[in-house]
């Protein structure tokens, strides 16, 4: 049924934003202030909307106290691109990625992970239906290998994690889609964080990567070039 009053969507997908962000959407999707063109009609490579790039990451560094050699990047295809591209970028030939599986996305993105190269799951709790997330005891983590897998937030089976797995100084490569935002987060703990925006952040569409910059020289030259970290960093 229709309504003539404003619903407050908390669901996990999409969900509220706040009011005076969709005021300025809806204003500025007719005209920016002193442009006289729509935010969705200005050039990509005008220096106004590299003015409102640079805002939007300058905001992010600021709210989750991004260290200066963290790179912010905006790209597409959802988190669940990001499953592939992790592995693509950062996965060596003949290394080993480690896959903590705490839930559906986190088993989801060890079976992209698995098309790329050698994944071992260093902990599972999927034969527990997920209703847990694993004990640190539980987790053997593969010498040198080229990066840690979690997934921050199970938001299908409802567990978090409220504190990091020790993985030394393999770099720790997070989704956290779910919870980005929604409380302080340990930057430098982390190598690389992928989020979808449609949870916490914004609409449906972006998808946010904040990597570590000694991280941008495994991305192969071969890759296509929209995969390709380095390049978009760039």
């Amino acid at each position: 049924m229709p309504t003539a009053t404003r619903v407050f969507n908390f669901s996990a997908g999409p969900a509220v934003l706040p009011l005076a962000v969709l005021e300025e959407a809806q204003r500025d999707l007719m005209a920016l202030p002193g442009v006289g063109m729509s935010v969705m009609e200005i050039s990509h490579r005008s220096k106004t909307f590299e003015d409102l790039m640079h805002k939007a990451q300058d905001d992010i560094r600021a709210l989750a106290a991004v260290p200066a050699n963290y790179k912010i990047l905006m790209l597409q295809g959802g988190a669940s691109l990001q499953f592939s591209m992790v592995p693509m970028n950062l996965l060596g030939a003949g290394q080993t990625a480690d896959y903590i599986d705490s839930g559906s996305w986190a088993d989801k993105a060890a079976k992209e992970a698995k098309k790329v190269g050698k994944v071992n799951i260093a902990a599972t709790t999927k034969g527990e239906n997920y209703s847990r997330l694993p004990e640190p005891a539980e987790i053997k983590l593969t010498a040198g290998a080229a990066y840690v897998h979690i997934t921050s937030n199970n938001t299908i089976e409802g567990t978090q994690w409220k504190s990091l797995p020790e993985v030394g100084d393999t770099p720790l490569v997070s989704d956290t889609s779910s919870d980005m935002f929604s409380g302080p987060i340990d930057v430098a703990r982390h190598a690389l964080i992928y989020a979808g925006a449609q949870k916490n952040l914004g609409p449906s569409g972006v998808t946010l990567v904040i990597i570590r910059e000694d991280l941008l020289q495994r991305s192969a030259d071969a890759l296509p070039m929209m995969l390709n970290y380095k390049v978009q960093a760039e």
